[in-house]
Formats: structure tokens, C-alpha cells, sequence
């Protein structure tokens, strides 16, 4: 199979889809990988390395594009590569769909094959292809939250950690899954004081028993938010909803039920957000301030430390990215029932119930097309 890796284009995002180790485990199998020119240099691999693992490199976007039958991506298309995708090519990148309408028609419109990252989901529910950089943006809300509580950022002027005789910061992270549980972490780290919420039970069992003691559980219910947020300091959006829009956990009325200062960062904001007052922003303009409450909402964290995550994305996606190669993607997608969940858009159609349910979109079942 032709494999095309473009160099990616959304604000400040320095990742690439494809190690050069990636490129190597490709080729030696016997297909052809084409990689736009410095697309991995923002992730420290140059045009170099790529050629010593066996690929080739092509000067623009445009010729990887055309030339290649699967494009490996990190972020989902934006405007200026829609019309670049074609019919029947194979598109394997986040997409969240569920979040942003025009891209979902775009991709109908292209008749191209869209395989979701976010929606790859295993017999256990897990999803592995979220999961790297689900660790990533979890570990990272803490770091960027601690730095955005700082007065100068419009912060409250909070350390975290506290020192000897000051009370540590108080953290409230809304949901335990893989975003929330490395927040924690994180933040238990720092020395934070931890206040953990879902509505799994069992799942809150779990995280009582391995988390340290600095990390209280609390069931989430509105009354247990609109109580915990009025002496947070730091509040970490991690709620997702595979392939569907997160929901608004924290409405606008609750800013003012908050103290000036507090730190809102919204690590589902690509899939909607779970804070109502929440849009995405970017690494260059990364936050904005309502009813002075600080909100963070980059839409795609783990852009900042492109070398972590690009490694930990490939060392996820190419076990995948082989079967797609070796077999094609119906093949591959017959013989792997959670690779065949990541099918979202096929040739027009939309085959994920959840994005279809979005924006009213007529269903199709994707055993139609296997």
C-alpha cells in the first residue's frame, strides 16, 4: 500500500503521525511510505531519518495527497486540506466528528474512507488509540493549570503544592477515566488537594484504593458540583463520550458561584467540551477570561510536547496502521471488530451512529460496506 504522512497544519501543532521507526516497520513489510518534508521536525525526526528508515519524501502537501491510498494523520483535516482528500482514500486520524459539523460534511462530501482514532474500541470499552494521548492531556491540564493560577496569568496567585504552613491549592477534576486519573496523579503529586468525581461507581472504588491519600472520591451529581466548585481553585474538564458531543457539566450561571481567579481547563473541548463556556482556543491564544474565571482550552494539549507524544501515538496507532496496510481496510476491518468501530464516514455515508445523531444525519450501518 502507498502511505502518505503530511506535515500537520492546525495552529501550533508540531506532532507527525509516523515515527521514522514507524516508517521502518512499514517498509520492511513492503510498502511504500511518502512523508512530506520536515513534517517530524517539530517532533526532533528530520527528512533524514524518514529516508534511512526506507521512506521517501515529497516536498508538499499536495503530492502526498495525491499519491497516497492511506493518509496517516494526527489532527483532524482543516479547511485547507478537504478538497485535497479523495474518493475512496483512506483517512486515519482523530476526526471527533461529533464535535464540528462542517468537517463532517466535508468528508462526506469527499467520499473518502474515515477512520477515527477516538472511536477504536476494544471488548473492555477501552480505547486504545485515545488512550497515549488521553495520558498526555491528563498530565498536562495539571501542568498548564498550575501555571494559569499564577497572578500574573489572571490566576488566583496559587501554588499548587502549598508550602510548610500554607494550605495546598484544591483540585476538582470532573470525571475518572484515563484524562481524569492522570490529572490526579499529577496533582497529587504537586501536593494538591484532589477531589475526583464520577459516576461509575466501581470505577471510584478503584481510584479510592490506588490513589493517595491527598485524593478524596465524590459521586458527581449537579448538587455535588454546584457545592465543590465554589472553593476549587483548579477544575479539570475530563468527561468523554466515545464519538459523541461531551456534555455541559458546568453551565454558565455556575461561573458565578466560583471565585475570581479559579482555573477552568476543559481537556474535552475537541469533543465539544463538558464546560459550557468553553471554546477551543490554541497554543498561541491559549486562554480567555468570563466572569473572571480564567478557561483554558487548547484542542489539541498534546501539540506542546510533540517528542512525548508523538512516540507514544505511533507505539498505539501502527499495530493498527500495519493491518490496514497488509490487508486494506475492509479486510482488515472484518477481521478486527475494534478497528471496525474507528469507521465513522465511508464513501458518503455516515456508518458511526453518534455522529449521526449529532447533526441529524442520515445512518448507515457499516456492514453495508463489508
Amino acid at each position: 500500500m502507498i502511505i502518505g504522512v503530511p506535515k500537520e497544519i492546525k495552529n501550533n501543532e508540531n506532532r507527525v503521525a509516523l515515527t521514522p521507526a514507524g516508517a521502518l516497520e512499514l517498509t520492511k513489510r513492503g510498502h511504500e511510505v511518502y512523508v512530506q518534508s520536515t513534517a517530524g521536525i517539530g517532533s526532533g525526526f528530520t527528512d533524514d531519518d524518514y529516508q534511512e528508515a526506507g521512506a521517501k519524501i515529497l516536498p508538499d502537501i499536495k503530492e502526498v495527497y495525491g499519491i497516497a491510498e492511506m493518509i496517516i494523520k494526527v489532527k483532524e483535516p482543516i479547511q485547507q486540506e478537504y478538497d485535497l482528500i479523495k474518493e475512496d482514500q483512506l483517512v486515519f486520524t482523530y476526526f471527533h466528528f461529533a464535535s464540528y459539523e462542517p468537517l463532517t460534511k466535508a468528508m462526506i462530501k469527499s467520499k473518502a474512507v474515515c477512520l477515527a482514532y477516538e472511536t477504536v474500541e476494544l471488548e473492555d470499552r477501552s480505547l486504545p488509540l485515545l488512550v497515549p494521548m488521553s495520558e498526555v492531556a491528563g498530565r498536562m491540564a495539571i501542568q498548564e493549570g498550575a501555571k494559569y493560577l499564577e497572578k500574573p496569568m489572571q490566576g488566583k496567585g496559587i501554588l499548587l503544592g502549598g508550602v510548610p504552613g500554607v494550605a495546598p491549592g484544591k483540585v476538582l477534576i470532573l470525571g475518572g477515566g484515563i484524562v481524569g486519573t492522570q490529572a490526579a496523579k499529577m496533582a497529587a503529586g504537586l501536593g494538591a488537594h484532589v477531589t475526583i468525581m464520577d459516576i461509575n461507581l466501581s470505577r471510584l472504588r478503584y481510584l479510592a484504593d490506588v490513589m493517595p491519600a491527598n485524593v478524596d472520591t465524590i459521586y458527581s451529581n449537579e448538587y455535588n458540583i454546584r457545592r465543590l466548585i465554589k472553593n476549587h481553585d483548579l477544575i479539570v474538564g475530563a468527561v468523554l463520550i466515545p464519538g459523541a458531543k461531551a456534555p455541559n457539566l458546568i453551565t454558565r450561571d455556575m461561573l458565578k458561584e466560583m471565585q475570581p481567579g479559579t482555573v477552568l481547563v476543559d481537556v474535552a473541548v475537541d469533543q465539544g467540551g463538558c464546560i459550557e463556556t468553553c471554546k477551543p482556543t490554541t497554543h498561541a491564544e491559549p486562554t480567555f477570561v468570563i466572569d473572571d474565571i480564567v478557561h483554558y482550552c487548547v484542542a489539541n494539549m498534546p501539540g506542546a510536547v510533540p517528542y512525548t507524544s508523538t512516540i507514544a501515538l505511533t507505539n498505539a496507532t501502527l499495530p493498527y496502521a500495519i493491518q490496514l496496510a497488509n490487508k486494506g481496510w475492509k479486510k482488515a476491518c472484518q477481521d478486527n471488530e475494534p478497528l471496525r468501530k474507528g469507521l465513522n464516514v465511508i464513501k458518503g455515508e455516515v456508518v458511526y451512529k453518534n455522529v449521526a445523531d449529532a447533526f441529524d444525519l442520515p445512518y448507515t450501518e457499516v456492514e453495508k460496506f463489508l
